[in-house]
């Protein structure tokens, strides 16, 4: 039995072995450290009598890096991640997410000196506040970054009157917003979240990423872009975006785990379906039976738009009218399932799945409430101002950009295909004529809608 070697605030022996001792000593020192801080602050949870071991368990389920490098002078902080954690165990209460101002320092060498924490920027962005010679109002990030670290283990170990030489130089502060975030661990959650924040316009200055013992996960982001006032409404649109990307991961999730099923118990889908080439497990195939049918949003010759709901998941749901299939509509869906099943990009209308055993062919994308840009402009003659008419064409330039680094010709942008989201993201849809480019320049001609083509695609060589 082996006890920390500094002085502890609790009477928790842990047993580990030798190989083990190094770190386990390392993360029961920081445990005492913060129990005694919180207990000095009056913490009132700290003088509960199962506290002990609930703080014990926290950092036993969290890897001894956490312990490493969180802010021990800031026990406050390991209170609020223990708590995030645990309101994460609660579907209701996922994501859990905790969104706050906090002040870097630095000293200033008589010119510019910036922040350690700005390590990876060039310049301090303009919505983050600098404030010389003032002390702190906001606390400092729950982690320090390994510049800081080093700085400080420097600072102690070798040059003890370094706090002289940095108090003839103003201190300079930096303001920016923190943002922890608890849920579910998942594959590529971490890939998932820092896409959303750069989606969301959020420069990200320091991330920290941990994952416990038991499924969840712990995510930090210390990150600038957004406006300082409007902390509260950053929380509002983090949790209504992460609940959206964790509902289509969901969805997705429910449709893989049933093909997987209907293979475990031998009723494998029907050998009938469309030929899909080159599909390998078809995890995207739904089951017709899933779908709930809500109200239909448009018609034309060869099928039907509804509008309806795949596991709760709002969706959109386009069925071929199977007595007009013919082969030039069968090869436009074989084509367009083949190429939206492999691509995923934030300008890209989401692929959730297709059924492709006649008489029930149909391709189930996300719901766009916010319609197409032809009914905008036309339906309820809406207009443009610059500000929007921008947005929207980067928003087109970067869909159509990832689409070209990936080989694919969309052949019939045009308003109508080009649909808008709850949140005003525009987004390509209809793949039925587009091809993937095996050959640079070869493409069948004269494909698409006439008025939106471009001159060139006339040409016979296009």
């Amino acid at each position: 039995m082996v006890m920390a070697d500094t002085e502890s605030c609790s009477s928790r022996a842990v047993d580990f072995a030798p190989s083990q001792r190094r770190k386990q000593r390392e993360k029961i020192e920081v445990y005492n450290e913060v129990l005694c801080r919180l207990r000095d602050l009056n913490i009132e949870e700290s003088t509960f009598p199962a506290f002990e071991d609930e703080l014990w368990a926290h950092f036993s389920r969290l890897p001894t890096r956490y312990a490493l490098d969180v802010n021990v002078e800031r026990a406050e902080d390991v209170l609020m991640h223990k708590r995030l954690l645990s309101k994460a165990h609660d579907p209701s209460g996922r994501p859990a997410i905790q969104v706050r101002l906090v002040q870097l320092r630095s000293a200033m060498d008589g010119s510019q000196v910036e922040s350690v924490h700005m390590k990876f920027t060039g310049k301090a962005d303009a919505q983050c506040s600098d404030y010389p010679n003032k002390k702190r109002v906001h606390p400092p990030p729950a982690f320090g970054t390994s510049s800081d670290l080093e700085f400080v283990h420097n600072a102690k170990r070798v040059v003890k009157d370094m706090e002289v030489m940095f108090s003839a130089r103003p201190i300079h502060y930096r303001l920016m917003h923190e943002i922890t975030i608890s849920t579910n661990d998942k594959p590529k959650l971490l890939a998932q979240l820092t896409s959303l924040l750069s989606e969301l316009g959020l420069n990200i200055r320091e991330a920290h990423a941990f994952s416990t013992t038991d499924g969840y996960s712990l995510d930090v982001f210390v990150v600038d872009g957004w406006a300082l006032e409007d902390t509260e409404q950053l929380k509002i649109v983090l949790v209504k975006e992460i609940s959206k990307v964790e509902k289509l991961s969901s969805v997705r999730s429910h449709a893989i785990n049933h093909v997987r099923e209907l293979e475990k118990t031998g009723n494998k889908l029907n050998s009938s379906h469309v030929n899909m080439p080159g599909s390998g497990n078809d995890v995207w195939e739904i089951d017709t039976s899933l779908l709930k049918y809500e109200s239909k949003l448009a018609s034309c010759s060869y099928g039907d738009l509804y509008k309806g709901t795949f596991y709760g998941q709002d969706v959109a749901i386009k069925v071929l009218r199977i007595e007009h299939l013919n082969e030039n509509l069968r090869r436009e869906f074989t084509q367009e399932v083949n190429i939206m099943r492999k691509i995923q990009h934030k300008n890209v209308v989401q692929f959730f799945g297709a059924c492709t055993t006649p008489p029930n062919l149909c391709i189930v994308t996300e719901f766009m409430s916010g319609g197409s840009i032809y009914d905008l402009l036309h339906k309820q003659k809406s207009g443009f101002k610059l500000p929007l008419l921008l947005k929207l064409a980067i928003d087109v330039s970067e869909g159509m950009s990832y689409l070209h680094q990936n080989g694919i010709m969309h052949r019939d942008l045009k308003a109508a295909n080009l649909l808008m989201d709850e949140n005003g993201v525009v987004k390509i849809a209809d793949f039925g004529v587009a091809r993937v480019q095996a050959q640079p320049g070869v493409m069948t001609a004269e494909t698409g809608t006439y008025r939106w083509m471009a001159p060139e695609q006339f040409h016979p060589a296009l």
